[in-house]
């Protein structure tokens, strides 16, 4: 069985699985200026994962729920603000450390060290702890999204327990671990694939791989996938290709 994984920008990434179903994480699209405009609008979308409540990765929910009523999972506290705030959709709250089975996929919040709040214009909505992902399906490799997070050294228990296959981690420094940091994540972690994001995006972030590419020790770069934005990975068993 095979599926996809396509970074769409920023923190953005569409997951096919092998029966076709799409997972978009942290979807922010319409206005994400790192996403081609051939790639802001989706023709479908099942399952939505969300790390935190930054306006840069919750962007697109309401409109992916008024068109695809998919079912949205998140910190419980960031499914409860949504909900109030639309009115409407499917939300699957859940929080750190636990699991549950969506349809088939197994989703697992881990915590991420940043910050998380919807904003309003009375000031950030308060909308829980900020998390990495554990996405888990049958017959692909284990993905790790690590969401806005600096480097913790707990990620050597995400190793022991989940064993993610392919980790994607942000790179761009200022709001989140820079190049140093996330060489170290990824020497904790040893997956035997490397997706660098939210770098790339503003002027303050980081733009390119280059930096970690180096920092990364020299068992690792060949694992680094720093693919262009809109670029299909193909997603396996054994990792992506």
């Amino acid at each position: 069985m095979e599926g996809s994984i396509v970074w769409l920008g920023h923190s953005c990434f569409r997951l096919v699985l092998g029966d076709g179903r799409v997972i978009l994480i942290d979807p922010w699209l319409k206005e994400n200026p790192a996403c081609p405009a051939k790639l802001k609008k989706v023709d479908r979308c099942d399952l939505v994962l969300l790390t935190h409540g930054h306006s840069d990765h919750v962007g697109d929910v309401a409109a992916l729920i008024t068109e695809f009523d998919p079912i949205v999972v998140a910190n419980y506290d960031l499914c409860s603000a949504l909900e109030k705030r639309h009115k409407k959709g499917r939300f699957s709250g859940m929080n750190t450390g636990g699991t549950q089975d969506v349809g088939g996929v197994r989703v697992s919040l881990t915590r991420a060290y940043h910050s998380s709040g919807l904003e309003s214009t009375a000031g950030p909505v308060y909308a829980g702890m900020p998390n990495g992902l554990i996405v888990s399906a049958q017959g692909l490799a284990t993905v790790y999204h690590a969401g806005d997070t600096d480097v913790f050294s707990d990620m050597k228990l995400i190793a022991q327990l989940f064993a993610p296959k392919i980790c994607i981690l942000p790179i761009g420094d200022v709001y989140t671990m820079g190049a140093k940091g996330a060489a170290l994540a990824a020497e904790m972690l040893a997956p035997v694939a490397i997706i660098p994001c939210h770098y790339r995006t503003f002027p303050a972030l980081a733009q390119s791989a280059d930096e970690f590419r180096k920092a990364l020790p020299s068992s690792l770069r060949n694992r680094l996938y720093a693919q262009d934005v809109g670029k299909i990975l193909t997603w396996t068993e054994l990792g992506v290709r």
